[in-house]
């Protein structure tokens, strides 16, 4: 057989090669030529899956090694009988890791405790659940918004947008991009709704670009309604708008979910995926050359540091968001390069941490954010 792959994938050359021929290409590269005898095609979210790349091909299977799905023509796949499939949840820890980042800097900056503020999530799936987490253990009020969980688990749990929108200190977006339909998201953050917010409120997305209209998001920033904004993702990628990132407090180039634990999880759902699609010998397949933190060993001094104090300092040692930030800001242009050679971080599993004088209670919560703790 025939698979023809995004060559960004991570970790996926050599998996695959003793059972079919593999061609590795640049997304911009793959084409309806390249895939005329391919019985299968690996990509990630820039390659547009529809009628243009797939018509007078033999792909049977599409498998993207990305939580989002969006670049799948879907009604197309199914009148054609090909089989495809996504990686929901794969980089899930990796963007609770970016937005407690994001977090724990504000909160540092802005002189203010993560416990007297209230968080708003807007979408609480696989990685909307896990910012929760973060959250609650950092002693934050919680208020989800979630309409399709609403409606099939009942509303106890959650709240309407509108009372989120009014009450939160501060609005995280993790939902899925949709252009129509009952749960539209597409610009779903409008003028109207950023009206909604709570005066001096701020404002994270790293699920989708085209979820915030980005005019509406500078008028916003530009009037004060807002005191900052944290964007990942940005209508138009690669081509952003560079008026907004400059209002932005960070700004980075859509790789909130981009740790190098998330790219395995991807690559392993789907050459998973495939494997069972075409009855291929190779099961539970996972990558084993994942690299090792640069320093996989933190060692905290605790005294007379307050929990959220400690709990920063862990966590700014695995993901320092403002090194991200800055590379942006210096090159815009190079938005896709920064993507495609972005350099290795791992999650706080990866992560093994010393208290020097710590209460249980932040050995606990650590513990619960999956760092290992050393005793």
């Amino acid at each position: 057989m025939k698979i023809v792959a995004d060559d960004k994938i991570p970790f996926l050359k050599g998996a695959l090669e003793p059972y079919a021929e593999v061609v590795y290409l640049p997304a911009n590269l793959i084409n309806a030529e390249i895939l005329k005898e391919a019985d299968a095609l690996l990509t990630r979210t820039r390659t547009k899956c529809n009628s243009n790349l797939l018509e007078g091909t033999s792909v049977k299977f599409i498998g993207t090694a990305t939580i989002g799905f969006d670049h799948i023509d879907k009604q197309y796949c199914k009148k054609k009988n090909i089989r495809w499939t996504n990686a929901p949840g794969c980089n899930s820890s990796s963007v609770q890791q970016y937005i407690a980042a994001a977090l724990l800097n504000i909160s540092s900056e802005f002189h203010f405790n993560l416990k007297d503020k209230t968080l708003g999530i807007i979408g609480v799936g696989n990685v909307g659940s896990k910012v929760e987490m973060f959250a609650r253990r950092m002693g934050m009020n919680v208020l989800l918004n979630d309409p399709p969980r609403a409606r099939s688990e009942g509303i106890k749990n959650f709240h309407s947008l509108n009372r989120v929108l009014s009450s939160s200190d501060i609005v995280t977006v993790h939902v899925p991009l949709s252009i129509a339909g009952e749960d539209t998201t597409y610009h779903l953050f409008n003028e109207e709704i950023f009206g909604r917010f709570k005066q001096g409120a701020w404002f994270f997305n790293s699920s989708r670009g085209e979820v915030t209209d980005t005019n509406a998001l500078k008028k916003m920033l530009y009037a004060g309604k807002l005191d900052g904004a944290v964007i990942d993702v940005w209508e138009n990628e690669p081509d952003i708008d560079l008026e907004l990132m400059q209002q932005a407090y960070i700004a980075t180039p859509h790789i909130a979910g981009y740790s190098t634990d998330g790219k395995a999880n991807g690559t392993a759902m789907v050459v998973n995926s495939l494997c069972r699609y075409f009855n291929l010998p190779l099961e539970n397949w996972y990558p084993l050359n994942i690299p090792l933190p640069v320093s996989p060993y933190i060692s905290i001094d605790c005294n007379n540091k307050q929990e959220e104090e400690i709990v920063r300092e862990a966590v700014i040692h695995t993901y320092n968001i403002d090194e991200d930030s800055m590379r942006l800001r210096l090159s815009p242009p190079d938005f896709e390069k920064l993507r495609g050679d972005y350099p290795i971080r791992r999650e706080f599993p990866a992560y093994t941490v010393e208290l020097k004088g710590g209460a249980e209670k932040v050995r606990q919560i650590l513990n619960e954010l999956g760092f290992r703790i050393f005793i």
